[in-house]
């Protein structure tokens, strides 16, 4: 009978660490004629045009697809900075609503709904996981934010009143959100209506943050609370508000 270690090789470490990929390359600039093919787009389809072309690349996975997608969105959205990467299946609702950063990534199957009257800014060198869910009605995440797979906002809710009709028939209450630069989101996790999350904070994976999150904090759980101060950090010399509870 063969040897244990032939049949199940024992693990050289426990965990390791390795170079950041994402958030360490510099943008590269996108090809001469990819701009001007945006703007071939944007004369020469309206907004629901370019909706339907996207829908023919959409799930591809070549170099092609990978094209369109990064250009269709470009031509769509208010502004878009160089470098943006669309994953197959990634789909927006009022891209035209939208302001894009340079070097951003959006994960296969994620979700972007905007509002026609809404605003969603995107900050340089945000990294969005697949099948990700924004209700990006009046969402800003700014630079270098990391948001796990599956993770989601909710912005809006309704009102629950009165309570003699159906809730889904009463009116709907739009609450900004907003990620501060830095900030990492766990994977499932789910920020609700008007929280924002501060500047470096960790979001544990699967939590539910119904509170804003100070500055460098790490909160996790449903409801997320307070864990501890992220360590080695120049902020904990500063003065904080009131922890989330």
């Amino acid at each position: 009978m063969p040897s244990r270690n032939l049949l199940m090789p024992e693990v050289q470490s426990a965990s390791r660490v390795v170079a950041a990929v994402h958030g360490a390359v510099r943008s590269v600039p996108d090809a001469n004629f990819e701009s001007g093919l945006a703007e071939a787009l944007k004369r020469e389809y309206t907004t629901a045009g370019l909706k339907e072309l996207l829908g023919r690349f959409v799930n591809g996975e070549g170099m092609l697809d990978d094209l369109m997608r990064r250009t269709i969105l470009r031509a769509t959205a208010r502004c878009c900075g160089a470098g943006l990467r669309v994953g197959p299946g990634a789909g927006f609702k009022h891209a035209e609503t939208f302001q894009i950063g340079a070097g951003v990534f959006i994960g296969a199957q994620a979700y972007i709904q905007g509002r026609f009257d809404g605003t969603c800014e995107i900050g340089d060198h945000v990294w969005i996981g697949p099948q990700a869910y924004f209700d990006a009605r009046n969402l800003v995440l700014e630079d270098y934010v990391g948001w796990g797979p599956g993770a989601k906002v909710l912005g809006s809710a309704h009102t629950a009143l009165p309570a003699d009709i159906p809730i889904v028939s009463t009116d709907l209450e739009i609450k900004p959100v907003r990620i501060g630069a830095w900030a990492d989101i766990g994977t499932n996790a789910t920020i609700l209506p008007g929280v924002t999350i501060g500047k470096g904070a960790i979001v544990g994976a699967g939590s539910v943050v119904t509170h804003d999150v100070e500055p460098f904090a790490i909160v996790a759980g449903a409801p997320a609370r307070f864990m501890r101060w992220r360590p080695q950090s120049e902020f904990q010399r500063e003065p904080r508000g009131e922890r989330m509870t």
